[in-house]
């Protein structure tokens, strides 16, 4: 849970986890993630709480909430653009490829969706949430699990593999490629309130799209969106075959 505060003329934003499972593992987990990580596309820990069973998480305030409150919209007036969707979409890499390379030990989040990418007054976009992340070497190829992490819908097919047992940084590539189909197709790739699990599968529904020259969104209005729309497509980034 989050909520805004004014201290010291800095607003911030305060991420309670009172009921956090267990011994408050999610919530050391984060701290100590988080205390590794210095990225202009990574939420900022400002600092952190502990009383007793109540914990509590200081981030820097980003006023623009989360992407995806600008991406799964039908209300045209808060659609940003098909040239800041592409900065936000460059950033978001960034910021992942820096917590696969460029820290001292490489961070593999777990959990990439709109919903985790927080903007600020500019729209610049930051990674936020790292309670599933997890901590691995740079070199180690992969890391083992028991089970799978992250939210229904941007989890790597391979955690459902029956050979489940180790993943990699692939996971992410994964995920931020269903970000991508999203940012695109202006909708979640997962509507929880139907309850006929028949639906297409999102990304088949992109792919559909593109193989009849339709649109991809409701607000592209000329060719240049267009072009601009179609460079989004993050169909490499969730392909299960992996060519040579």
């Amino acid at each position: 849970m989050f909520k805004g505060k004014f201290t010291n003329e800095i607003q911030e934003a305060v991420k309670i986890l009172n009921n956090s499972k267990g011994n408050g593992e999610k919530f050391i987990n984060e701290a100590g993630t988080m205390g590794r990580i210095h990225h202009v596309n990574v939420v900022r820990l400002v600092g952190f709480c502990v009383d007793g069973f109540r914990r509590a998480l200081v981030y820097e305030f980003l006023p623009n909430d989360s992407l995806e409150k600008f991406i799964s919209s039908v209300d045209s007036n808060r659609f940003i653009g098909w040239e800041k969707l592409q900065d936000i979409a460059l950033s978001i890499a960034k910021g992942i490829e820096y917590l696969h390379q460029g820290c001292d030990q490489g961070i593999l989040h777990f959990d990439i969706k709109p919903h985790n990418i927080l903007l600020n007054q500019n729209f610049n976009p930051k990674i936020s949430d790292f309670g599933l992340a997890k901590v691995c070497a740079k070199d180690q190829s992969a890391v083992s699990m028991t089970t799978a992490r992250g939210t229904m819908g941007y989890i790597a097919l391979e955690m459902f593999s029956r050979n489940f047992g180790s993943v990699s940084y692939k996971s992410d590539v994964y995920s931020f490629g269903i970000l991508l189909l999203e940012m695109v197709g202006g909708r979640k790739n997962v509507d929880v309130t139907i309850e006929n699990t028949s639906q297409i599968y999102f990304p088949e529904w992109i792919y559909n799209l593109l193989e009849k020259k339709e649109d991809l969104r409701v607000y592209v209005k000329d060719n240049g969106d267009a072009k601009l729309a179609k460079e989004l497509v993050g169909l490499w980034c969730i392909q299960w075959i992996v060519l040579q």
